[in-house]
Protein backbone atom coordinates (compact mmCIF):
# COMPACT_ATOMS: atom_id res chain seq x y z
CA UNK A 1 0.00 0.00 0.00
CA UNK A 2 0.76 3.77 -0.57
CA UNK A 3 1.44 6.19 2.50
CA UNK A 4 -2.78 7.08 1.90
CA UNK A 5 -3.84 3.12 2.33
CA UNK A 6 -4.36 2.71 -0.74
CA UNK A 7 -2.95 -0.31 -3.07
CA UNK A 8 0.29 0.30 -4.64
CA UNK A 9 0.43 -0.48 -8.41
CA UNK A 10 2.39 -3.53 -9.37
CA UNK A 11 5.98 -3.66 -9.47
CA UNK A 12 7.58 -3.14 -12.87
CA UNK A 13 10.35 -5.16 -14.15
CA UNK A 14 13.22 -4.78 -14.51
CA UNK A 15 12.37 -1.93 -12.31
CA UNK A 16 13.39 1.55 -13.52
CA UNK A 17 13.70 4.95 -11.28
CA UNK A 18 14.27 8.70 -11.80
CA UNK A 19 16.02 11.05 -10.16
CA UNK A 20 16.48 14.89 -10.43
CA UNK A 21 19.60 16.97 -9.43
CA UNK A 22 18.32 20.45 -8.67
CA UNK A 23 20.93 23.27 -8.86
CA UNK A 24 21.25 27.18 -8.16
CA UNK A 25 24.25 29.69 -8.13
CA UNK A 26 24.89 30.41 -5.15
CA UNK A 27 26.95 32.91 -3.07
CA UNK A 28 29.81 30.63 -2.76
CA UNK A 29 29.25 28.95 -6.20
CA UNK A 30 26.85 26.38 -7.23
CA UNK A 31 24.46 24.47 -5.05
CA UNK A 32 22.72 21.05 -5.45
CA UNK A 33 19.82 20.33 -3.05
CA UNK A 34 19.51 17.42 -1.06
CA UNK A 35 17.50 15.14 0.81
CA UNK A 36 17.54 13.06 3.87
CA UNK A 37 15.70 9.79 3.57
CA UNK A 38 13.74 9.06 7.15
CA UNK A 39 15.41 6.20 9.00
CA UNK A 40 12.00 4.20 8.99
CA UNK A 41 12.17 4.51 5.23
CA UNK A 42 12.19 0.84 3.18
CA UNK A 43 14.91 2.56 0.61
CA UNK A 44 17.96 4.59 1.40
CA UNK A 45 17.30 4.89 5.20
CA UNK A 46 18.95 7.82 6.29
CA UNK A 47 21.37 8.83 3.76
CA UNK A 48 21.24 12.31 1.77
CA UNK A 49 19.96 11.67 -1.61
CA UNK A 50 18.84 13.78 -4.73
CA UNK A 51 14.74 13.79 -5.28
CA UNK A 52 13.15 10.95 -7.41
CA UNK A 53 11.77 7.93 -7.06
CA UNK A 54 10.40 4.18 -8.90
CA UNK A 55 8.79 4.62 -12.46
CA UNK A 56 4.90 3.81 -12.06
CA UNK A 57 2.41 2.35 -14.13
CA UNK A 58 0.94 6.17 -14.89
CA UNK A 59 4.12 7.49 -15.57
CA UNK A 60 4.73 5.45 -19.16
CA UNK A 61 5.36 6.69 -22.27
CA UNK A 62 7.58 4.91 -24.39
CA UNK A 63 7.92 2.02 -22.07
CA UNK A 64 9.87 1.53 -18.64
CA UNK A 65 12.75 1.82 -19.63
CA UNK A 66 12.35 5.09 -22.12
CA UNK A 67 13.54 8.66 -21.64
CA UNK A 68 9.90 10.37 -21.84
CA UNK A 69 8.91 8.16 -18.78
CA UNK A 70 11.79 8.98 -17.01
CA UNK A 71 11.49 12.79 -17.43
CA UNK A 72 7.51 11.81 -16.59
CA UNK A 73 8.54 9.75 -13.49
CA UNK A 74 11.16 12.35 -12.28
CA UNK A 75 8.17 15.32 -12.59
CA UNK A 76 5.58 13.39 -10.20
CA UNK A 77 8.40 12.45 -7.74
CA UNK A 78 9.89 16.23 -7.73
CA UNK A 79 5.95 17.42 -7.31
CA UNK A 80 5.65 14.56 -4.36
CA UNK A 81 8.75 14.92 -2.43
CA UNK A 82 9.13 18.39 -2.38
CA UNK A 83 6.55 20.30 -3.44
CA UNK A 84 8.59 21.64 -6.73
CA UNK A 85 6.94 22.08 -10.88
CA UNK A 86 9.37 21.28 -12.31
CA UNK A 87 9.00 21.79 -16.66
CA UNK A 88 9.79 18.38 -18.40
CA UNK A 89 11.54 19.90 -21.29
CA UNK A 90 14.27 21.57 -19.01
CA UNK A 91 15.52 18.33 -17.56
CA UNK A 92 18.88 17.57 -18.77
CA UNK A 93 19.81 13.76 -18.84
CA UNK A 94 23.28 13.16 -18.17
CA UNK A 95 24.17 10.05 -16.54
CA UNK A 96 22.36 6.31 -16.19
CA UNK A 97 22.72 3.84 -13.70
CA UNK A 98 22.27 0.26 -13.21
CA UNK A 99 23.67 -1.29 -9.99
CA UNK A 100 26.06 -3.99 -9.04
CA UNK A 101 24.16 -7.46 -8.26
CA UNK A 102 23.24 -7.59 -4.44
CA UNK A 103 22.18 -3.81 -3.59
CA UNK A 104 19.90 -3.40 -1.20
CA UNK A 105 17.52 -1.73 -4.03
CA UNK A 106 18.08 -2.59 -7.64
CA UNK A 107 17.09 0.22 -9.90
CA UNK A 108 18.57 1.68 -13.10
CA UNK A 109 18.08 5.24 -12.52
CA UNK A 110 18.30 7.99 -15.40
CA UNK A 111 19.72 11.23 -13.45
CA UNK A 112 18.47 14.88 -14.57
CA UNK A 113 19.96 18.30 -13.70
CA UNK A 114 17.43 21.41 -14.08
CA UNK A 115 18.00 24.73 -13.06
CA UNK A 116 15.86 24.92 -9.47
CA UNK A 117 12.12 26.32 -10.32
CA UNK A 118 10.53 28.72 -8.71
CA UNK A 119 8.10 27.92 -5.85
CA UNK A 120 8.50 27.10 -2.03
CA UNK A 121 9.71 23.63 -0.96
CA UNK A 122 7.37 21.34 0.62
CA UNK A 123 8.97 18.28 1.81
CA UNK A 124 6.82 15.11 2.36
CA UNK A 125 7.59 14.00 5.71
CA UNK A 126 7.11 10.37 4.74
CA UNK A 127 9.85 10.73 2.54
CA UNK A 128 12.12 13.94 3.47
CA UNK A 129 13.05 13.96 6.98
CA UNK A 130 15.88 16.98 6.05
CA UNK A 131 16.62 18.86 3.12
CA UNK A 132 20.00 21.44 2.56
CA UNK A 133 21.14 23.49 -0.21
CA UNK A 134 24.98 22.64 -0.05
CA UNK A 135 28.29 22.80 -2.12
CA UNK A 136 29.25 19.71 -3.72
CA UNK A 137 32.52 19.94 -1.74
CA UNK A 138 31.15 20.40 1.37
CA UNK A 139 28.53 17.82 1.29
CA UNK A 140 31.62 15.74 -0.16
CA UNK A 141 33.85 17.12 3.12
CA UNK A 142 31.03 16.42 5.28
CA UNK A 143 30.98 12.60 3.91
CA UNK A 144 34.53 12.35 4.59
CA UNK A 145 34.49 13.42 8.43
CA UNK A 146 31.44 10.72 8.52
CA UNK A 147 29.09 13.17 8.64
CA UNK A 148 26.37 11.85 6.49
CA UNK A 149 25.51 8.76 4.44
CA UNK A 150 26.14 9.23 0.67
CA UNK A 151 25.13 6.49 -2.02
CA UNK A 152 28.29 5.55 -4.90
CA UNK A 153 25.53 7.45 -7.40
CA UNK A 154 24.98 10.84 -5.29
CA UNK A 155 28.84 10.45 -4.43
CA UNK A 156 29.98 10.47 -8.03
CA UNK A 157 27.87 12.74 -8.90
CA UNK A 158 28.89 15.63 -6.65
CA UNK A 159 32.27 14.64 -7.34
CA UNK A 160 31.67 15.48 -10.96
CA UNK A 161 30.44 19.04 -10.09
CA UNK A 162 32.95 20.10 -7.42
CA UNK A 163 34.59 22.47 -10.10
CA UNK A 164 31.50 23.37 -11.36
CA UNK A 165 31.17 27.37 -11.72
CA UNK A 166 28.00 28.06 -12.92
CA UNK A 167 24.34 26.41 -13.16
CA UNK A 168 24.17 27.14 -17.21
CA UNK A 169 27.89 25.96 -17.58
CA UNK A 170 27.04 22.63 -15.81
CA UNK A 171 23.83 22.02 -18.07
CA UNK A 172 25.62 23.35 -21.04
CA UNK A 173 27.94 20.98 -20.45
CA UNK A 174 25.12 18.29 -20.00
CA UNK A 175 23.45 19.29 -22.86
CA UNK A 176 26.82 18.64 -25.18
CA UNK A 177 27.82 15.54 -23.85
CA UNK A 178 26.44 11.68 -23.71
CA UNK A 179 24.03 10.08 -21.23
CA UNK A 180 26.94 8.72 -19.25
CA UNK A 181 26.33 5.02 -18.41
CA UNK A 182 27.60 3.31 -15.11
CA UNK A 183 27.01 -0.46 -15.26
CA UNK A 184 28.04 -1.31 -11.63
CA UNK A 185 29.78 -4.09 -10.16
CA UNK A 186 31.13 -5.10 -6.41
CA UNK A 187 35.38 -6.12 -5.71
CA UNK A 188 35.30 -9.53 -4.50
CA UNK A 189 35.36 -7.62 -1.50
CA UNK A 190 32.59 -5.05 -1.62
CA UNK A 191 34.55 -1.98 -0.50
CA UNK A 192 34.91 -0.99 -4.45
CA UNK A 193 32.60 -0.75 -6.88
CA UNK A 194 33.88 -0.71 -10.45
CA UNK A 195 32.09 0.30 -13.43
CA UNK A 196 32.19 -1.65 -16.82
CA UNK A 197 35.20 0.59 -18.20
CA UNK A 198 37.46 -0.78 -15.45
CA UNK A 199 39.99 -3.65 -16.44
CA UNK A 200 38.96 -5.15 -13.12
CA UNK A 201 35.08 -5.63 -14.63
CA UNK A 202 35.54 -8.77 -16.14
CA UNK A 203 34.87 -11.84 -14.91
CA UNK A 204 38.22 -13.12 -12.16
CA UNK A 205 39.21 -15.48 -14.64
CA UNK A 206 39.30 -13.24 -17.53
CA UNK A 207 42.74 -12.85 -18.87
CA UNK A 208 44.01 -8.77 -18.86
CA UNK A 209 47.23 -7.33 -18.99
CA UNK A 210 47.55 -5.86 -15.55
CA UNK A 211 49.87 -2.37 -17.06
CA UNK A 212 47.65 -1.43 -19.63
CA UNK A 213 43.98 -1.87 -17.70
CA UNK A 214 41.96 1.07 -17.52
CA UNK A 215 40.69 2.24 -14.08
CA UNK A 216 36.88 3.54 -13.41
CA UNK A 217 36.21 2.73 -9.90
CA UNK A 218 35.13 3.75 -6.30
CA UNK A 219 36.93 3.17 -3.60
CA UNK A 220 35.19 2.61 -0.76
CA UNK A 221 37.71 0.73 2.52
CA UNK A 222 37.69 4.06 3.99
CA UNK A 223 36.65 7.70 4.70
CA UNK A 224 36.99 9.78 2.23
CA UNK A 225 36.17 7.70 -0.37
CA UNK A 226 38.85 7.84 -3.79
CA UNK A 227 37.23 7.95 -7.05
CA UNK A 228 39.95 6.62 -9.64
CA UNK A 229 38.75 7.33 -13.56
CA UNK A 230 40.99 7.26 -16.60
CA UNK A 231 37.87 8.41 -18.80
Amino acid sequence: MDRDGAVAPPALEPAYAATVVMLRDGERGVEVLLAQRPESSRSFAGAWVFPGGVVETDDLVDGASGELTARRTAVRETREEIGLVVDPEELVPFSRWTPPTGSPKTLITTFFAVRVPDGDLRPEPDEVADLAWMRPSDALARHARGGMTLWPPTWVTLHGLDAAVSVEAVLAAFRTGVVRAYVSRFSDDRRTVVWQEDGEYAPADAVMDAATAARHRLVMERLPWVYLSDF
